[in-house]
């Protein structure tokens, strides 16, 4: 083993140590159950399935109740815990600079009628593969992303939704908190590139953009297909030139329909480049496009004019789909303008690459279990979520550290190419030369619990599925939705709409 090689394993070994004191610390009520647990969650073999099976354990040292204990009586210093995950080394992109991406994950919870500050998830491939709102506990998610092909991520933040929050507004609020603390971590500087973030469709990306100006921070979103983009309007001497009667001068210039290509005209870039996976990927770009802006949803209430707020529109063609299916242009909108080949290029493969947060939504709840507790409690919920990203940080930090520990049917992993499952599999051994802070147990007796034979008669309360309107009011069902009342016009039958009350999906 050369020397630079050990350096780097020291570097790394002192990496997790430091994360590992910093959790900890984070942890300031009933910080021993948390953290053992979490070193089970590490520790345990194979996917987690319940709580009860990680108090079994030989790194949780004690019951299952201190578990539970942990889990609703516990607290956790957040903030603490976020500086420290911005602080560990992170990923970053070919020419340096850091690649966020966000994305909602739900926590479904569609018959927990006693859990409170549920909202509707909206869901895809459940039943017959169809769109549905199911309810439950929506988590915004911002994780750094790696260059190649990897199933690896930095997950930086978690933000639990409220009902009727504002998602656009939220996300910005969380892309603020997470760019300023990565900036007093030191992970970027003045002179450096700026901090790219990449969002799915359903985000406002002109909005979001708008509203983070003054960070330094890039846009890239994906658009819906059906959407009208508007040019620059004219000049004073151009408009003049073309109408020599005068008139007001226009605000907006000519329509740019996504699905007419009449209205595109020239592009001012074009890329064309041959990738593995996709076959031949076709990038055309205009420059200097803006979305009409309306007074209503979001807008309502802006003070003064409605901001002209240009980008970057890129059109993504690719030969073939891994999957066989559709072929269908993607459409970016990214809000840097006057971009030359080499940043278009940039865009459209970070965008591929915001696809390696859905590996990471699976790991952590296929693998590490994060939504298999049936919490009651949502603050119980937001502990466990901690937790769960506490331990993949760990294992993220540790690749360099563990061996592969691989079954006899796959195949030999290249240093440093581990899998996270693969990584969490060896990471009891170095669990073993870390140690814990954690102190030992008490020995205590077991309560003498409910009197045999007696019956619960303090019934927990139920709660509504979370349905608030734009206006800040809780939804109400209209009178000739609900069920038994009579038809609006004469020979029509009435539908039973779902009750968003129940624990059904609508």
């Amino acid at each position: 083993m050369s020397l630079v090689h050990q350096g780097v394993l020291r570097d790394a070994f002192a990496e997790v140590a430091h994360f590992r004191s910093e959790l900890y610390a984070s942890m300031t009520a009933r910080g021993d159950a948390l953290f053992e647990l979490c070193d089970a969650l590490l520790c345990t073999d194979g996917p987690v399935r319940t709580l009860v099976d990680l108090a079994l354990a030989p790194e949780h040292r004690r019951g299952h109740g201190a578990l539970y204990g942990g889990l609703n009586q516990g607290r956790i210093d957040v903030a603490r815990l976020r500086r420290a995950l911005a602080g560990v080394p992170l990923p970053r992109a070919a020419d340096g600079r850091l690649v966020l991406a966000v994305d909602v994950s739900p926590w479904l919870r569609p018959d927990a009628g006693t859990c409170a500050d549920r909202a509707f998830c909206h869901t895809y491939g459940r039943g017959e593969g169809k769109h549905q709102m199911v309810p439950g506990w929506p988590y915004s998610v911002v994780a750094a992303l790696e260059t190649g092909r990897t199933s690896w991520t930095a997950v930086l933040d978690a933000v639990r939704l409220e009902p009727g929050a504002d998602v656009a507004a939220v996300t910005t609020e969380q892309i603020r908190e997470v760019v300023e603390r990565l900036v007093a971590a030191g992970q970027w500087k003045p002179g450096e590139p700026d901090v790219l973030v990449v969002l799915d469709a359903g985000y406002d990306s002109p909005r979001i953009a708008y509203l983070l100006a003054g960070l330094p921070v890039e846009i890239l979103g994906r658009l819906r297909s059906d959407r009208v983009m508007r040019r620059p309007a004219a000049s004073r001497a151009e408009f003049f030139t073309a109408n020599p009667k005068g008139g007001r001068l226009p605000k907006h210039g000519g329509e740019f329909v996504f699905g007419a290509p009449a209205t595109w005209g020239a592009e001012q870039a074009v890329t064309s480049t041959d990738t593995r996976l996709y076959g031949k990927a076709t990038a055309q770009a205009w420059d200097r496009l803006h979305p009409r802006l309306t007074r209503r949803a979001a807008w309502l209430d802006h003070d003064g004019p409605l901001p002209i707020i240009e980008g970057t529109v890129i059109r993504l063609v690719v030969e073939k789909l891994p999957s066989g299916g559709v072929n269908k242009p993607v459409w970016l909108w990214w809000s840097g303008t006057g971009g030359a080949i080499d940043d278009i290029d940039r865009c459209w493969q970070a965008f591929l690459r915001r696809f390696d947060v859905e590996h990471t939504f699976r790991l952590l709840k296929q693998t590490l279990g994060w939504t298999r507790p049936r919490l009651r409690d949502s603050e119980a919920a937001d502990r466990w979520t901690w937790l769960v990203l506490a331990a993949h940080a760990q294992l993220r930090l540790a690749r360099p550290l563990v061996r592969d520990l691989r079954r006899p049917w796959e195949r030999p992993a290249e240093p440093n190419r581990l899998t996270p499952a693969r990584v969490r599999r060896g990471f009891r051994n170095l669990w073993a030369k870390t140690g814990t802070p954690a102190g030992a147990p008490k020995p205590t007796r077991p309560g003498p619990g409910r009197p045999l034979g007696s019956k619960n008669r303090q019934l927990a309360t139920r709660y509504d599925v979370g349905r608030v309107l734009a206006t800040g009011e809780p939804y109400t069902r209209p009178a000739h939705h609900k069920k038994g009342t009579k038809p609006r016009r004469t020979g029509e039958t009435t539908r039973p709409m779902p009750n968003p009350g129940r624990e059904t999906v609508p």
